[in-house]
């Protein structure tokens, strides 16, 4: 990332539909909304939330990830009410000026092209306003809806990371993809 590249407050960004925006405490609601539905979950490294205390600690951990400069994690809410919908975002590898990508969505908003707008947007951000070199993402192998948002958005896949993540109790492989600025 482009060490010049200060934010002197979280930025905004509009697309069509969405409003891309800093999570608040007043959208914990809406965070457990996602979170606590198992089809969201299904291959998220977190568990399936059974309390409202846990999109609080959520919300608390991606601000605090901000302000130390590690990453950003827009809310992604619709604009017509303004509430969110899901939440997509970088964690910066600031040597290698790349970021690797996350993203999640109330499955309530699977297949209408929201997260492609959303990721289209933060995507532009990332290398136009942050000077990324290149975007990682690393998919479970059986999310197949995640791989093919990744295709269509031009990433390629590197290959699979035997035993690379570990949560819920086990270790899983993941297939890591990358997109090069152009």
């Amino acid at each position: 990332m482009n060490t010049n590249v200060s934010f002197t407050s979280f930025p905004r960004l509009d697309t069509e539909r969405l409003l891309l925006r800093q999570e608040t405490p007043e959208d914990a609601l809406a965070v457990f909304a996602v979170f606590s539905d198992p089809k969201v979950t299904e291959f998220h490294d977190l568990d399936t939330f059974t309390k409202l205390e846990e999109a609080f600690g959520v919300i608390e951990r991606r601000t605090k990830r901000f302000e130390m400069g590690r990453g950003i994690r827009w809310g992604i809410a619709s604009k017509q009410d303004n509430i969110l919908i899901g939440s997509c975002g970088f964690t910066w590898d600031t040597q290698a000026m790349s970021a690797e990508i996350g993203y999640e969505l109330n499955s309530t908003y699977w297949r209408q092209g929201m997260m492609t707008e959303a990721l289209q947007a933060i995507l532009q951000f990332g290398f136009f306003e942050c000077d990324l070199r290149f975007v990682t993402a690393e998919v479970m192998l059986n999310n197949i809806a995640s791989k093919n948002l990744l295709f269509k958005l031009g990433f390629q896949s590197r290959g699979v990371l035997k035993q690379h993540g570990f949560w819920k109790g086990q270790h899983h492989d993941l297939e890591q993809f990358v997109l090069a600025r152009s």
